[in-house]
């Protein structure tokens, strides 16, 4: 089950739809993204549920050369070096989008903000406490410099860029992981 509102933030939980349909009664339907295990879990809901709204910015990491590009429509606003997970940790591929955004401060690990992406680590069920959330953060504390695979599978941004990059996105903005 999906909660109403985000675990830490308490605002509205934003899922993005994939697919419409009539249903037999002739109600609307949507079919949306889960942020929860396996990976890529989807489900239908009646479209009367929520509110639907629209997004043109997305983030596109590419793993294999650590970078992260920050899309508004189709024109590549910002590129970023970035750390991914080392081998034995890799962040997770697939479409997933951002499920909350946590400002936690200009010198707090992993900070000053997280971004918690609707992606789960395939090898980690914990972390830190956690459920093995991925989440796109900042570097505060962490020594691993950028264009490295040294995370835990979360992608890690530089704080200027990670700022940044929270100032212009919301909750349900797609995140696409490739190889």
């Amino acid at each position: 089950m999906v909660e109403r509102r985000t675990p830490l933030t308490r605002v509205r939980t934003v899922l993005p739809i994939i697919q419409t349909a009539v249903g037999p009664s002739g109600g609307r339907w949507v079919r949306v993204r889960l942020p929860m295990r396996p990976n890529g879990v989807s489900g239908w809901v009646p479209a009367y549920n929520g509110k639907i709204t629209k997004t043109n910015w997305r983030v596109v990491v590419h793993r294999s050369a650590r970078t992260a590009t920050v899309f508004h429509g189709t024109t590549a606003r910002a590129r970023y070096s970035v750390v991914v997970g080392q081998q034995s940790t890799p962040t997770p591929l697939g479409n997933f989008f951002i499920v909350e955004k946590i400002y936690v401060g200009p010198r707090v690990t992993d900070g000053p903000w997280a971004l918690a992406t609707s992606a789960y680590s395939d090898v980690l069920d914990q972390f830190a406490g956690g459920p093995g959330q991925v989440a796109l953060h900042g570097v505060v504390g962490l020594r691993a410099p950028l264009g490295t695979f040294s995370s835990h599978g979360c992608v890690r941004f530089g704080n200027d860029a990670i700022s940044w990059i929270a100032t212009h996105v919301d909750n349900g903005t797609p995140v696409l992981i490739q190889p």
